[in-house]
């Protein structure tokens, strides 16, 4: 079963997006899954197993093209369809408030998930990504 995350499922949600490897030391996944979850044109959709939660996605409308983030699966939950299930949950969220278009951010060194986007049916884009953190500096 796939339904939105509710404020009690961020722990649970954070310790698998840290188990799959998603998190990195200048995010804060925590205030993402806050940020995202208060978010009127944004959310987080859990897949449940039972009283666990074996997979997540966080989903966005920028209100030109609807992104996808924290795509996880818990390890062993992998293979059986929770991927797909989500990102069909997330795409169905997506179409629901009108977004045409869905895309979303592969590291280069990650084969295995750019491997199973494209089982998906989406295609790298001929874009360059640029970017720059907005801290204050000091």
């Amino acid at each position: 079963m796939i339904d939105a995350a509710t404020a009690r499922d961020r722990a649970a949600v954070v310790v698998l997006w840290e188990a799959c490897g998603l998190t990195r030391p200048w995010n804060d996944p925590a205030a993402d899954f806050d940020r995202a979850q208060a978010g009127a044109t944004s959310a987080v959709l859990v897949a449940r197993g039972g009283s666990d939660i074996t997979g997540s996605v966080m989903v966005g409308d920028d209100g030109h093209r609807g992104w996808v983030y924290y795509l996880a699966v818990a390890p062993d939950a992998r293979r059986g369809g929770v991927g797909r299930a989500l990102m069909a949950a997330a795409e169905d969220w997506l179409r629901a408030r009108g977004c045409v278009k869905i895309q979303l951010m592969v590291r280069g060194d990650n084969v295995a998930a750019a491997a199973f986007y494209e089982s998906l049916g989406l295609e790298p884009q001929p874009v360059a990504t640029y970017g720059r953190f907005l801290k204050d500096e000091e």
